[in-house]
Formats: structure tokens, C-alpha cells, sequence
């Protein structure tokens, strides 16, 4: 016969189950997920169509995929942000179409990157044509020097994955077609950079590569996306998209690409952590 104490214990222990079983499916399930880092985007956003359209949506995407992966997104186009006050409350910082010009926002930046913070940088904010003028960032941060020349028009690009133990590659295929963009060459040789992890360059099923016979390449090797081991960085050479000028409209999404997709989260997730 049951007592009332036992009937009592057996109907707790019940509902401690069923409370611990509802916890568990809400947890996995509902939820989401918790805050784990701060990311801030410097841009420009005033010169060249293509890369307005790529700051644009970049402000849209990235966002929506930090609610997915827990991230916060703050985006900026004022550059005297680049303070050490203001980067202490991130842990990424995204350049989507500039670096900076003042001389105090760039030591900032350095001392930010020497101090374990983390970057991601996007085609254009590489681009130089006096490399000397910021030595740090682009000859020894990047090790890319100045630009060389570049693919015309914009195109999607057959890339082969280089490092496939690199946290930011994990998931993506050995070879994957890119989102559309404008690709750059550099002047400095990243093979030959001990610094440099050269992560995904363009594979030779690309070539010929653009439309403009006068502006493609048809042979070579061309690293798209790289770190530097000495930092906690990415770099990846796209983020110009299709245009039609005359009317300012994208004809191409720098994010139609899902395991180019991939890349970035992944990129931006491994820069977050510590």
C-alpha cells in the first residue's frame, strides 16, 4: 500500500523530471544563443557603386548572422572610433571598404592588433598604391605590398581551399565557387612570407578569369583569402559586387555563395574566441 509520503516523493521526482526534460528542449531547441563577443565594422562608403552596394548589404547580412550565431554587429563610418577606448568593447573589427588615413586612428589599430584583437578585411582595404605610406599594415600586417592589376568584370571565381585545418575552412569543400567579385593581384609574393597562411587561392579552372579579355587572367597563382600566424586576422579579396552604374543597381550578392558563407562565420567565430 502506498503511503502518502511515498506518493508524495514519487510525484516530486516526476516533475523534476518532466521540468528537467522541458529545460533540456528548451535549451536546444528555443532558445538563443547567448552573447559571446562584440563585433564593430568600419566603412567608408562614398566612392565606388560596387562597394557601396557591398557595404549595404554587408550591414544587413552580417547582423542577421550574428542573432544566429551570437555576435553583436555595431556598424560605423566614423573612423575616429579608432581609439583604444572604443576598440576595448570589441572583440572583431571588420574593414569593409577602407583603412584608415589619420595617423592616431592607425596606431590605435596597431596596438589593438598586437594586443590580441581580432580583424577580418575585405578586398578594397588592401588596396594601395604606396605601400610605404603605412609600411605595418600593408607590408607587414597584410604582406600583400601595393596592388598590381585585377580581373574585369566582376565574376564568380572557382577557389581551392589551401589550409583545410584552418578554424575559419571548417565545413567548406576543397573547391567552391565564390560569390561574384572584382579580384586583386599584389605586388609582394605571399608564398614566400613565412608569416602569411595562404588559406584559399583561385584554382587554374578559373582561367580564363573575367570577361574583358584585356582584364583577365589566363595563368598564375593568386591567393584570395590568407592570415598572418602572428596575428589573429583574415583577409579575403572580395566584397565588389556587379553593378549597373548607370542606374546604381547590384547585379550580384557578395553573400549568394553558402559555402563562401561558411568561410565567413566561421572566420568571424574563431576571431571572436578566446
Amino acid at each position: 500500500m502506498m503511503t502518502w509520503k511515498t506518493a508524495f516523493y514519487s510525484l516530486a521526482l516526476f516533475c523534476g523530471l518532466v521540468f528537467f526534460s522541458s529545460s533540456k528542449c528548451i535549451a536546444a531547441d528555443d532558445a538563443a544563443p547567448a552573447r559571446k563577443f562584440d563585433v564593430v565594422a568600419f566603412y567608408n562608403g562614398t566612392y565606388d557603386a560596387a562597394h557601396i552596394n557591398f557595404v549595404h548589404e554587408a550591414n544587413v547580412w552580417i547582423p542577421k548572422m550574428g542573432v544566429k550565431y551570437g555576435f553583436t554587429y555595431t556598424a560605423t563610418n566614423n573612423w575616429k572610433n579608432l581609439n583604444k577606448a572604443f576598440l576595448a568593447n570589441f572583440s572583431v573589427v571588420l574593414f569593409l571598404d577602407d583603412s584608415p588615413h589619420d595617423a592616431d586612428e592607425r596606431s590605435a589599430f596597431q596596438e589593438y592588433m598586437e594586443n590580441g584583437g581580432g580583424w577580418m578585411g575585405f578586398h578594397v582595404c588592401a588596396f594601395s598604391t604606396d605601400a610605404k605610406e603605412w609600411d605595418w599594415y600593408f607590408n607587414k600586417f597584410l604582406g600583400s605590398g601595393m596592388f598590381n592589376n585585377n580581373t574585369w568584370f566582376p565574376t564568380t571565381a572557382l577557389l581551392k581551399v589551401e589550409d583545410r585545418n584552418h578554424p575559419s575552412m571548417k565545413g567548406v569543400p576543397e573547391k567552391f565557387i565564390s560569390s561574384v567579385s572584382e579580384w586583386y593581384s599584389w605586388t609582394s609574393d605571399l608564398t614566400k612570407n613565412p608569416d602569411i597562411d595562404i588559406l584559399a587561392s583561385v584554382d587554374p579552372g578559373s582561367f580564363p578569369l573575367g570577361t574583358d579579355p584585356n582584364q583577365s587572367w589566363y595563368k598564375g597563382y593568386y591567393p584570395i583569402i590568407w592570415t598572418n600566424k602572428k596575428f589573429k586576422m583574415l583577409y579575403a579579396n572580395f566584397g565588389h559586387n556587379a553593378m549597373d552604374y548607370k542606374a546604381d543597381i547590384g547585379k550580384s550578392s557578395t553573400f549568394a555563395s553558402e559555402d563562401q558563407n561558411k568561410f565567413i562565420i566561421n572566420g568571424i567565430l574563431w576571431l571572436g574566441s578566446r
